[in-house]
């Protein structure tokens, strides 16, 4: 009998595993595990969903101007340095099919986004994990971490799970720091919870070995679509594109994430909800000895005294209908992730935790 072989590091490549959405037994299920938009997306993305449905008939655009051109826009970029996937996990996917295979090393940092080590993997490299301090990237970490072999390094700023971030100067240090055959790549999923943060467009600008990757899935609300953007140089997003399937977006995302990229009132709306909920959240939970960072997410990393409780109270959790992500997989044991969702769902949460910590007092 034939054996085939897969290509070598697939095998080392654990599944991803998404945010747990249901509750066996459990009516009135809130899932804030997968930090999505608690008011769902634009009524305009809406209302240009139902009219893709009369062209599904008909390709998509190959080379996503139309989209392009309203993201640049909106943020002030080079339409001609812009690259779209589906979601911006298939940016970074790009990234490290193009620049990195076999021999070649990756540097992600303790608890940034799982898929980087697997993107890694995908490319046959070797992912390089490198430690942050108090849950924080760690620019010198990074640099002492760098090789001969590396070839790119991925930052995820804000950070996830953590809700954390690093300042431009030290984004600045970072690039100015590698070797000029490294890139390094800004994972901006949740860049537009920051006021005034470009996300890292301007490094992109100063630096050539930076690259900036958006997403659609989180304030926009379009997770469900699968839509995501990359910034970089014209060089850089040339080589991306023989990368990248010419229909890699259907027409009905294009059209979704275009109406969203505009609704500017509707965007404001989503920042400012989630800005005055995740202050009162973590603000409620740290008078019953929760704690947790500043968030700069739409989520906050609740903080308990050991993996124990943090588990004990995702349990109860789930028995009040509200689901959360545990995050031991990102060493954090002792926390647990919590989207900040609409008010009722932070109030449901607050009082939930507080029975809890009660129960266990």
């Amino acid at each position: 009998m034939t054996k085939f072989t897969p290509q070598p590091g697939i095998m080392d490549i654990a599944l991803y595993q998404g945010g747990q959405s249901h509750v066996a037994g459990v009516a009135d299920v809130v899932k804030l595990s997968s930090n999505e938009n608690p008011f769902g997306p634009s009524p305009k993305a809406i209302q240009a969903v139902r009219e893709s449905a009369a062209t599904l008939h008909r390709y998509p655009s190959t080379d996503h101007t139309s989209l392009r051109v309203v993201i640049a826009e909106r943020h002030g970029l080079d339409a001609d340095r812009i690259i779209c996937g589906v979601g911006s996990d298939e940016v970074l996917q790009f990234v490290a099919q193009a620049y990195a295979g076999p021999g070649d090393e990756i540097i992600h940092t303790e608890h940034g986004f799982s898929m980087y080590p697997i993107i890694a993997r995908m490319a046959g490299a070797t992912p390089v994990m490198v430690a942050e301090r108090e849950r924080r990237v760690d620019v010198d970490n990074i640099l002492d971490a760098v090789t001969p072999q590396t070839r790119i390094v991925f930052v995820t700023n804000p950070g996830n799970p953590t809700s954390t971030m690093i300042s431009e100067a030290e984004l600045e240090r970072l690039a100015d720091g590698l070797p000029s055959d490294c890139l390094m790549v800004l994972d901006g999923a949740y860049a537009e919870f920051v006021d005034g943060f470009d996300g890292g467009a301007a490094l992109v600008d100063r630096f050539d070995n930076v690259i900036m990757t958006r997403t659609f899935s989180k304030v926009y609300g379009l997770g469900g679509m699968r839509v995501g953007w990359g910034y970089a140089g014209k060089e850089i997003i040339d080589v991306l594109n023989r990368v990248r399937q010419p229909f890699n977006l259907s027409l009905t995302a294009l059209a979704a994430a275009e109406a969203a990229v505009q609704d500017e009132e509707y965007l404001r709306f989503c920042q400012a909800e989630n800005a005055r909920l995740r202050v009162w959240l973590s603000e409620e939970l740290a008078k019953i000895g929760v704690a947790s960072d500043p968030s700069c997410t739409n989520f906050i990393l609740a903080r308990f005294v050991d993996r124990a409780e943090a588990e004990a109270c995702d349990d109860f959790l789930k028995t009040q209908g509200l689901i959360v992500r545990r995050v031991a997989g990102y060493n954090l044991p002792n926390a647990l992730r919590i989207t900040v969702g609409d008010e009722e769902a932070c109030r449901r949460v607050v009082a939930a935790i507080t029975a809890f910590k009660g129960g266990a007092a």
